[in-house]
């Protein structure tokens, strides 16, 4: 894997909307205004927030800022304004070997997913798995998140364990035991959106790492069969799965009669795997989010609830 310089105060950070465009336009407006504030500079792509359908501009106008921010020599990272819908999209479209000739750090999370494989694979590129830009504002940006975030791009020293944002909150040991591996994965129903494409997930002495939103348990139920038929959870190293936000039946009315958890569902899945194996911290669609750099070495250890980022994801 190859890393981008660490993000340091003066540096200048191009913002691309590779998925969905802002629910409101003003959010883009905060997110510049409070980065600014903490000493960055900030540059909007021309494309962000065009709307097209679902998504934020057409298919080449948002590959098209990705490459450019990429390419461009005052642009020293480049953050996504958020997820929703479509980056799957722009695989064709990326040129992935500029990204290798000028490695920097990338972030984004939720439908992000498509695109930190598409990277990962394409150009080796450790990319960040980590909250949208339209979140940096006094409002939605919670201590937890904000410090996990600069602190794991800020510093070329390893991200550390990875702690609970409350101390109360109960992490789910699903199976024990320990190992050390790179981490991949992002959210599960994008990791199974990219089985059989040319950038499928490689879940080979790896750990796996997913987290999901309002996604009923027997969706998770079919999206984790889905990669156990595809061998995925058998390749794996092991498993890190993330707080997932409302992923319970909806209204209590499931769409597929049931009376089990999504607990139900990660037992019966991987307890027979016998990998270590857990579930609950803040990385996912909550209010706190733990940046995670994705293709670093990590180390999982399920007996003592512990994950562990092993290995800086800058440099």
């Amino acid at each position: 894997m190859i890393k981008a310089k660490h993000l340091e105060k003066g540096d200048t950070i191009g913002v691309v909307s590779p998925a969905s465009p802002s629910w409101n336009r003003s959010e883009i407006i905060r997110a510049k205004e409070y980065l600014e504030a903490m000493g960055y500079h900030v540059v909007i792509g021309k494309n962000v927030n065009r709307t097209k359908g679902f998504t934020a501009a057409s298919e080449q106008d948002r590959a098209d800022d990705i490459n450019e921010m990429f390419a461009r020599d005052d642009i020293d990272a480049v953050f996504s304004t958020q997820g929703g819908y479509g980056s799957a999209q722009l695989i064709d479209k990326i040129d992935y070997e500029l990204i290798k000739k000028h490695p920097k750090i990338f972030t984004g999370f939720s439908d992000i997913t498509s695109l930190h494989l598409a990277i990962q694979k394409f150009s080796g590129l450790v990319t960040f798995y980590s909250p949208g830009m339209a979140r940096f504002n006094e409002e939605d940006l919670s201590d937890y998140t904000k410090e996990s975030f600069f602190r794991t791009l800020g510093t070329a020293e390893p991200a550390g364990e990875i702690k609970k944002a409350d101390p109360k909150k109960w992490i789910h040991r699903v199976s024990g035991g320990v190992c050390e591996a790179p981490v991949v994965g992002g959210c599960l129903t994008l990791l199974c959106s990219s089985l059989g494409t040319s950038y499928e997930i490689d879940c080979k002495d790896k750990i796996l790492f997913f987290e999901d939103v309002d996604t009923e348990p027997w969706m998770m139920d079919h999206a984790l069969c889905h990669l156990r038929n595809a061998g995925k959870l058998e390749d794996a190293a092991g498993f890190m799965i993330g707080h997932c936000e409302n992923c319970e039946p909806y209204d209590y009315k499931p769409g597929f009669l049931c009376d089990i958890t999504l607990e139900d569902v990660l037992d019966y899945y991987l307890e027979p795997l016998k990998k270590p194996a857990l579930y609950g911290l803040p990385m996912g669609h909550g209010d706190d989010l733990a940046t995670l750099p994705l293709g670093a070495m990590a180390r999982l250890d399920a007996d003592n609830k512990t994950f562990t980022i092993l290995e800086a994801g800058v440099i």
